[in-house]
């Protein structure tokens, strides 16, 4: 069954249809990377997959259970949205760290916000919080920042920073883990150290959606490719198929265009 079902997903903004009828799913374990021009709708489907913008038309579902219908208000109640968002790890752009904390109390802070509203925390505080703090641990080992945990953010580079981010997205556990760009903000040479990270995440079978612009990375690394273009789905298909093969004069015309660049 599929971990994630998406049924004609809209969007606008004012007068600006931004996402028409998008429908696509995605099984466990599996990679989908999203490409497009800037402006196709790539970033908002991806806000939208997390409930941080509500989409006007269409459904959204999480292990075969509706966490949002547009047609249905009580999908929608915000005392739910945060749990909801729960099923979603996000890697933004351009990090967003807290620049106050260090890169282990980064990972950490969002699991201790949770833990605290759970019953019995304060009975078994001491435990709770040290397997956090183990987790945080385990997860910048994982990727490659293990002598850099009491750093904070201006201390490490762009690099480290998105791999810090990565780690934090990871530490509770999501069902599916969202990048958005997460080389757009690094210089050539660091963007290489975020890929191989998300590669390794890939061979785990790390159940993804990658918006990228790094076309040999979308191809080596997912098992699909969407196209997008002005808001609607092109094209998807096996991630060789898309770029190798396109079927669609749209998808063929930004991949020239692409390369050529």
């Amino acid at each position: 069954m599929s971990v994630l079902e998406v049924r004609n997903i809209e969007k606008h903004f004012g007068n600006t249809q931004v996402l028409n009828d998008i429908s696509f799913s995605l099984e466990k374990g599996q990679a989908i990377a999203i490409i497009g021009s800037s402006g196709s709708g790539k970033t908002t489907l991806l806000r939208c997959l997390n409930l941080l913008e509500r989409p006007d038309g269409g459904q959204i579902a999480v292990d075969g259970q509706v966490i949002f219908d547009a047609a249905d208000l009580t999908t929608q109640r915000e005392s739910e949205i945060r749990r909801k968002r729960l099923h979603f790890g996000l890697v933004f752009q351009n990090f967003n760290l807290f620049p106050q904390y260090t890169a282990l109390r980064n990972v950490m802070l969002a699991g201790e916000l949770l833990a605290q509203e759970q019953e019995g925390f304060k009975a078994n505080k001491k435990a709770i919080l040290q397997e956090i703090r183990a987790r945080a641990e385990d997860l910048l080992t994982q990727v490659g920042l293990r002598d850099r945990m009491d750093n904070y953010p201006h201390q490490l580079s762009g690099g480290q920073q998105q791999r810090v981010a990565i780690a934090r997205a990871l530490a509770l556990r999501p069902d599916i883990l969202c990048f958005d760009e997460p080389t757009s903000a690094l210089d050539p040479e660091l963007t290489g150290e975020v890929l191989r990270v998300i590669r390794s995440l890939a061979e785990q079978n790390t159940t993804m959606i990658i918006v990228t612009h790094e076309m040999a990375f979308a191809r080596d690394v997912a098992d699909r490719i969407i196209f997008m273009d002005e808001g609607y789905i092109v094209e998807e298909g096996p991630a060789l198929e898309v770029i190798n093969h396109p079927r669609e004069e749209r998808t063929k015309q930004f991949l020239t265009n692409f390369s050529n660049q």
